[in-house]
């Protein structure tokens, strides 16, 4: 029963071991290296990836975001991506589902570091109090975050690699936001 209790614990700490793992067993490189000179075709300079997230327990949590960027220039990178979570807590009896998408920059500051900076808009429900009464009452509406922050990339050969990004939303709302805290960490993959 403690282990359901410590899941997200759990999740964290094999996403920190696998990240530091990457970082010990592979070789040094850039994320991406493009060189304008050479004129590399789009299927070179384009890059496919994501986020998944997994938590069960009393609150289960799944998260399933890809995302597809393209190196504009060797230190710059836009994309898009899109994101679906699964929220459950057995505890209140409550389920949902948010799904959206979101629009990302990127520039390389160094070759393994890199400012990062995002447009999203997730369809969460929304608890809404209804005039005059303690009654609440659960609507669907679109919430934009817009996140900005730093991330360390940990290549794996010489396309693919690992992801650990932390960013502030500085749209952050308490009551309307999926995120507990404008903080967000995110640990992803790309190839």
């Amino acid at each position: 029963m403690l282990l359901w209790k410590n899941s997200s614990l759990i999740v964290k700490c094999i996403a920190l071991t696998l990240w530091i793992s990457g970082i010990i067993l592979f070789e040094s490189k850039a994320q991406r290296e493009i060189y304008p000179e050479d004129n590399p075709p789009l299927s070179e300079r384009m890059y496919f990836g994501g986020n998944l997230s997994l938590q069960f327990g009393t609150i289960t949590f799944i998260d399933v975001s890809p995302l597809a960027g393209v190196m504009v220039t060797e230190k710059y990178s836009a994309g898009v991506g899109a994101t679906y979570q699964y929220f459950n807590d057995r505890f209140f009896n409550f389920s949902s589902n948010i799904y959206g998408g979101r629009i990302f920059n990127r520039y390389n500051v160094l070759p393994r570091i890199f400012a990062h900076a995002e447009y999203e808009t997730l369809n969460v429900e929304v608890a809404n109090r209804v005039p005059n009464t303690n009654d609440v009452v659960f609507t669907r509406d679109w919430v934009p975050g817009f996140l900005v922050g730093a991330g360390y990339f940990s290549p794996f050969g010489n396309r693919g690699g690992m992801n650990f990004m932390v960013l502030y939303n500085l749209l952050h709302d308490n009551i309307r936001s999926p995120y507990n805290e404008p903080y967000v960490i995110r640990v992803g993959f790309v190839f």
